[in-house]
């Protein structure tokens, strides 16, 4: 069975490794990886491939930048072709970034089944670009694989028969979890950040990520992040390896950061991880940390009005702020007083989850 396993962005490279290391061995199983460029930074996209122990791409579609319109419609050009040449019998995609969304129109377009990892999350806020892109594939795939429970329930809600949704945990702690271990026989020296947590002499510090456009596009909502930012970086260090996008808008808007928020370049999977698993607290509006930070125990405050990733806030260890500095204060002084969200691991985060795809995937070839 031949199958091309699509990335396109940072979250999307933390997914396909487990799903990659788990079909090595597998008889009859030939797994291609596609990657489409959708982050065509090195810095942002080959670091974490070397981090996560992939191997160099069976295919690069170079997207790049550009419109919602323009990337996507790069992508679906380009993978067409690819599976013109290849005629796979299966697409995996994974999460909700524009490369999800073509690849999965484009196959089944073609007659090829498509199977989605980290189906059915749902934020209900159709502003958010990855809203559209997550009810798309999932209006089109064959296969769902499911990482917390809300999300069978919204399948079902759409229509979903049971014996399309595979409620199998999250590929995206499979990786964690092998990040962690990783990490521990690692010789830190050989981290560049090494020295930078080492400098901190064991003070509280918290670790920033900010990039959703909602909150860096707008001048008046990212300025007031920048304020809130300022004024807690007078109690804590803050460590922020910064998105592209998220410079860019600095720049254009003339904000300024304190001193004490220190601004790294992007970071590898295995330097994020180093500096985060260890930090006071995480602010973030990233979908991704706020289920690592769960995994693992760490408090988390999520600048944003909503999640998809429900079982966080439910479960785990995060705490919905929104983007108004009087709120972002109000989180963070919550989390200091310990009345933050202590959280559990949620059910089938146990770092077995690509497992589960694979022997669901064999059965029904």
């Amino acid at each position: 069975m031949r199958i091309l396993l699509v990335a396109g962005a940072r979250p999307n490279f933390m997914k396909i490794a487990p799903i990659f290391h788990a079909a090595s061995g597998l008889e009859g199983i030939e797994c291609l990886i596609v990657h489409t460029g959708q982050h065509y930074d090195y810095e942002m996209s080959q670091a974490f491939f070397d981090d996560l122990e992939l191997p160099k791409p069976d295919f690069f579609l170079e997207a790049g930048s550009g419109s919602h319109a323009e990337q996507t419609a790069k992508i679906m050009v380009e993978f067409e072709g690819v599976c013109r040449e290849q005629k796979p019998d299966l697409v995996i995609v994974v999460g909700d970034v524009n490369s999800t969304l073509a690849c999965s129109i484009v196959a089944k377009k073609m007659w090829i089944k498509v199977a989605h990892v980290e189906a059915g999350l749902r934020s209900f806020d159709l502003d958010m670009p990855e809203e559209i892109n997550r009810m798309v594939t999932d209006a089109i795939s064959d296969y769902f694989f499911v990482t917390e429970e809300s999300a069978v329930a919204n399948l079902e809600r759409e229509g979903k028969t049971a014996d399309q949704v595979y409620f199998v945990g999250h590929v995206m702690i499979d990786n964690l979890l092998r990040q962690v271990e990783k990490l521990k026989s690692l010789d830190r020296r050989a981290l560049g950040v090494s020295k930078l947590k080492e400098d901190l002499q064991g003070r509280d510090y918290l670790f920033l990520t900010l990039h959703r456009p909602s909150n860096v596009d707008d001048e008046k909502v990212f300025s007031g992040i920048v304020e809130a930012l300022n004024e807690i970086a007078e109690k804590y260090p803050i460590l922020f390896p910064v998105h592209p996008r998220t410079e860019k808008m600095m720049q254009k808007f003339g904000l300024k950061l304190s001193d004490n928020i220190v601004q790294l370049a992007p970071l590898g999977f295995r330097e994020s991880l180093f500096l985060w698993q260890d930090a006071a607290f995480v602010l973030t509006d990233s979908g991704g940390l706020q289920e690592e930070t769960t995994a693992l125990g760490v408090p988390c405050i999520t600048l944003r009005e909503n999640t998809e990733r429900p079982i966080t806030v439910e479960v785990g260890t995060n705490l919905l702020c929104g983007s108004r500095p009087a709120d972002i204060l109000a989180a963070c002084a919550k989390v200091e007083s310990g009345k933050g969200r202590q959280g559990r691991v949620p059910p089938l985060w146990d770092g077995k989850a690509a497992e589960r795809i694979w022997q669901i995937l064999m059965q029904d070839s």
